[in-house]
């Protein structure tokens, strides 16, 4: 079949031409003349007058390139992972972490089994725990020499360490916040807890039918950068009460903190944040001043007072 089109009917030599697959131009005379190759042979191949073949033409589309190939999806596909992973990685060191819950410590906030989110970004800016908060942090020593923790496999320990997975093998702990360093923390057995003499409400979120504290314990005055912490459920919470005779009084360093737990999620039914009881937010809960600041700020006031007295002695 001849590429180029004719008016009339196709010589032998046409035909000879189009079976080589090469562009023949048309003849515009009228007539049955016949038409002039559009090039002429040589010991490589037909030199064509219009500047090359049709075929090569249209295999380079006129840039005299070859075309790039699409890179298939399964080559892409670990490439895709890969950067999927990395995400995965970073997120959970710099961003939030989950966590499963292991114990009804933290009834009925947290129940066993729950998964909760932990907000890891916050302290890269130096925020600090604060009163009321959940917090998740490491084993101080000695707080879970007789925990049991589970044997993961290598997929687990593998999507645990990206943070798609709660960890599972880490002893980590989770707490709710009471005093920070400076306060001063003391309960009375059947009472209430009474930070920096003022008693707390702790029933917006104590589990239903626990008292504050079963033992007494205190007055405690926490040590700077160091956090006191209980659990919810008072009487299934080992908690800072029960380490008083390890290193720090049961406190619990700040730099062990991995992070505020901020959300709930999972099981979906369980959704929902973890505010800060506003029992934490009532007046005369902050820290007292030093006593060298109590001096510094009360000195001027003195001072004007035994002014304003010696001039009134003197108008007399």
């Amino acid at each position: 079949m001849a590429v180029g089109a004719r008016s009339g009917q196709d010589g032998p030599e046409d035909r000879a031409d189009g079976a080589r697959g090469e562009s023949v131009t048309e003849d515009n005379t009228s007539g049955g003349g016949t038409s002039s190759p559009g090039g002429e042979p040589d010991g490589t191949g037909w030199t064509g007058g219009s500047g090359g073949s049709g075929d090569g033409a249209d295999d380079t589309g006129g840039s005299g390139a070859p075309p790039r190939k699409q890179r298939s999806f399964w080559k892409e596909l670990p490439l895709l992972i890969g950067i999927a992973l990395i995400l995965a990685l970073l997120i959970k060191t710099f961003l939030v972490q989950a966590f499963s819950i292991p114990s009804e410590s933290m009834m009925n906030t947290l129940k066993k089994g729950d998964r909760v989110l932990v907000d890891k970004l916050t302290p890269w800016f130096g925020s600090e725990p604060e009163r009321g908060e959940v917090v998740v942090f490491h084993d101080p020593g000695g707080w879970l020499e007789t925990a049991q923790t589970p044997a993961p496999n290598a997929i687990q320990k593998f999507l645990s360490f990206i943070g798609l997975m709660p960890s599972a093998e880490e002893k980590d702990l989770i707490k709710r916040v009471i005093a920070v360093g400076g306060d001063t923390v003391s309960c009375k057995e059947g009472g209430k807890v009474v930070l920096n003499g003022k008693e707390l409400d702790e029933t917006a979120y104590l589990y239903p039918g626990s008292v504050p504290c079963q033992d007494s314990f205190g007055p405690i005055k926490v040590p700077q950068d160091r956090i006191w912490v209980m659990g919810d459920n008072r009487q299934n919470s080992l908690d800072s009460r029960f380490h008083q005779e390890l290193p720090g009084g049961g406190t619990v360093a700040e730099d062990q903190v991995v992070g505020r737990a901020v959300l709930v999620v999972w099981p979906v039914t369980r959704w929902a944040t973890l505010p800060v009881p506003d029992v934490f937010d009532q007046p005369g809960l902050d820290r007292a001043l030093p006593a060298a600041a109590g001096f510094a700020g009360a000195l001027p006031l003195v001072l004007w007072r035994r002014k304003k007295r010696a001039a009134r002695h003197t108008a007399e």
